[in-house]
């Protein structure tokens, strides 16, 4: 199968990209989308966006096939997995071009998404040992009984433009391994990576329809939200869609995790090593832009002298960022996906400093050599930042680290646990009992100890508290296991011969 870009379009000459349906490439010809190369400003293809039929054609077909996939034991299942992964890493370079060239992210950056949704692949490889039952015999006289985890059915993913890659492999192999058969709708702006992804796990084996892919945009999701044919959801993205697709979903019977936007705080003790919290906080603001629901937008720093030497310490190592076009490797960082996105960036930019806030490193008009009209924003420092401004209170998911000063951790952790989002947070110390007093006490659902992106390996589970995450059940690992299958617990017991109960009112018990 080599069908990851469809025929050209006639009126343009770009190549279009399509849905993955059943087994086939199929064009919706209804609506027809730019893709962009954020890189260069200019237009680099074109994506069809799914009417109401073509996601409900999809969604058939992931009906159909249920039943024989439902069927095939957890370990055939598991080795079309084992052979994904192969292909993943084979084609690795082939996907990371199409992420920078859509997306914008360093091939660096690209290599390091990948390899984080492979071992999301490797854990769900493991779905014969994932999926055994809890049986316990005798539970009564001749009484057995055990749990089955059985799957829905017809599960779907909704995942966003940041990570083309990594977000989908949180969803569907897990999905798929547990028995369910599964429609992706990724984002429309970088369609590439995902649908090649897509292609790779037809190759690696998986049967037509089990696995189906539809590009489009909210008609596409609210198809998607109330069919009563899918059984649960999952989706990644900003808080007010998660909180709508989360609302949408239940409201329709469906289970549903919805995770949503951040605003991740770091707090810089005095006793902290500076230069490693330096080097940490550069990479986690400004890597992959800023646009990562795990990035590091915010440290707060106890104590004036902590502030000022750390503003010192990112404004000098600030001065060697490069950011540029995806496929000069020297670079630090690329573009933001779009222009309205920029300037949206630049926005909250500009009224941190008129809110009264200093821009020490200012990135808002970044000249980029040979790229005058890629979608580019500078690494930007802002010191003196109040918790009233807009630049703090919403996430700006941009190349952006702001700097907030307070007198004392307890303030610094009141500040963290008093925002709506609470995703990922760190410390920077030295002191094992303020960080054990921080890891027990501070509202948030990831934390790192001197660890900037405390993103959980595979084998733990992905999510955040409070605003971040709608629904009882994280991504990926563990939860994704029991997000994905239901449980069924069943009683058995087969008479003895010439052994017959009389009739009994009483609720039975097995002591």
């Amino acid at each position: 199968m080599n069908a990851l870009l469809n025929p050209t379009s006639s009126a343009t000459g770009l190549p279009v990209r399509g849905h993955l349906i059943n087994g086939q490439h199929v064009t919706d010809a209804v609506r027809l989308q730019d893709v962009w190369n954020p890189s260069t400003g200019a237009v680099g293809g074109r994506v069809a966006i799914a009417g109401k039929a073509t996601v409900e054609a999809a969604i058939a077909a992931a009906e159909a096939a249920f039943p024989a996939w439902r069927a095939t034991p957890p370990a055939k299942r598991a080795r079309v997995m084992f052979r994904f992964r192969e292909l993943l890493e084979e084609n690795s370079d082939r996907i990371c071009e199409l992420i920078g060239r859509e997306h914008g992210k360093i091939a660096h950056d690209a290599a390091g998404e990948l390899q984080r949704g492979i071992e999301n692949v490797e854990f769900a490889c493991a779905a014969p040992q994932l999926l055994k039952s809890e049986y316990a015999r005798n539970v009564g006289p001749g009484i057995d009984s055990w749990s089955e985890f059985q799957p829905l059915g017809v599960v779907a993913g909704i995942t966003p433009f940041n990570f083309p890659a990594m977000v989908p492999l949180w969803m569907f192999p897990l999905a798929l391994v547990c028995g369910n058969t599964f429609v992706l709708k990724p984002s429309e702006r970088d369609p590439g990576a995902t649908l090649l992804v897509a292609e790779l796990l037809q190759q690696a084996g998986l049967p037509d329809g089990v696995f189906n892919l539809v590009n489009g945009d909210k008609e596409a999701v609210d198809t998607l939200l109330t069919d009563v044919r899918v059984q649960a959801v999952s989706f990644v993205g900003s808080t007010p869609i998660a909180e709508y697709v989360y609302a949408t979903a239940t409201a329709h019977g469906k289970r549903c995790q919805a995770l949503g936007g951040a605003k991740n705080h770091a707090i810089v003790m005095p006793d902290a090593d500076l230069d490693n919290a330096v080097s940490s906080l550069i990479g986690a603001a400004f890597g992959s832009s800023g646009e990562r629901c795990m990035a590091l937008s915010v440290a707060v720093a106890v104590g004036d002298e902590t502030a000022d030497k750390l503003i010192a310490g990112l404004t000098r190592a600030m001065q060697g960022l490069k950011v540029g076009a995806f496929d000069n490797s020297k670079n630090d960082f690329g573009p933001v996906i779009t222009a309205q996105h920029r300037d949206k960036v630049v926005g909250f930019i500009d009224s941190a400093e008129k809110q009264g806030a200093q821009i020490v490193v200012d990135g808002r008009r970044p000249q980029v050599e040979g790229h005058p009209d890629g979608f580019y924003v500078g690494g930007t420092l802002i010191d003196h930042v109040g918790a009233q401004m807009d630049s703090y209170r919403n996430e700006i998911f941009g190349p952006v680290l702001q700097v907030l000063r307070v007198k004392t951790m307890q303030e610094a952790m009141d500040l963290i646990d008093a925002h709506e989002y609470g995703n990922g947070t760190c410390i920077y110390t030295r002191d094992g009992e303020a960080a054990r007093y921080f890891s027990d006490h501070i509202k948030v659902g990831m934390v790192g100890i001197n660890v900037p992106l405390p993103v959980p390996v595979a084998y733990h589970s992905f999510g955040g508290w409070k605003r971040s995450l709608f629904g009882d059940l994280s991504a990926y690992g563990p939860d994704g296991v029991r997000f994905y299958t239901r449980r069924k617990t069943i009683t058995q017991r087969w008479p003895s011969a010439g052994v017959r109960e009389g009739v009994q009112f009483s609720m039975p018990t097995f002591g």
